[in-house]
């Protein structure tokens, strides 16, 4: 059974782009976009990206695994928000990037897991304006 409900699931099998906020060395947020996909078998979130290695978010995360993930939209008639806000730790994998971005992407194969520790989700159960807030 998954830590995410039902709604929560179809919204993040609908979208593509999140982001991704860390924490520096000094202590200081980090937030960049990252493309994602949500991996039933571990019901993780893997993120991944070209020159992951490289990145201030993979460095980050190498130094202090604690982050949040936020992946949300805006349905325009009427308007509403919706979205879910991931919190928990990440950790380096030294593989799956294709597994995100396909085969013929030119992507570096490191990607980062999270486990959720807390989920906080909004305009997915019950009304537009209702936060659903747990640890998982």
């Amino acid at each position: 059974m998954s830590v995410f409900t039902a709604n929560e699931l179809e919204f993040l099998l609908s979208q593509r782009l999140g982001r991704l906020a860390t924490v520096n060395p000094e202590g200081k947020p980090q937030n960049a976009p990252v493309a994602f996909r949500y991996n039933a078998e571990l019901d993780a979130i893997e993120i991944g990206g070209r020159f992951m290695t490289q990145s201030k978010k993979y460095k980050n995360v190498l130094t202090n695994p604690h982050i949040a993930f936020v992946i949300d939209d805006v349905i325009p008639q009427p308007w509403q928000v919706r979205g879910v806000e991931i919190r928990g730790t990440a950790e380096s994998v030294p593989t799956g990037g294709k597994l995100i971005f396909g085969e013929d992407y030119d992507a570096d194969e490191t990607i980062i897991r999270v486990t959720p520790t807390q989920i906080i989700g909004w305009g997915l159960d019950g009304s537009a304006y209702q936060q659903n807030n747990r640890k998982v």
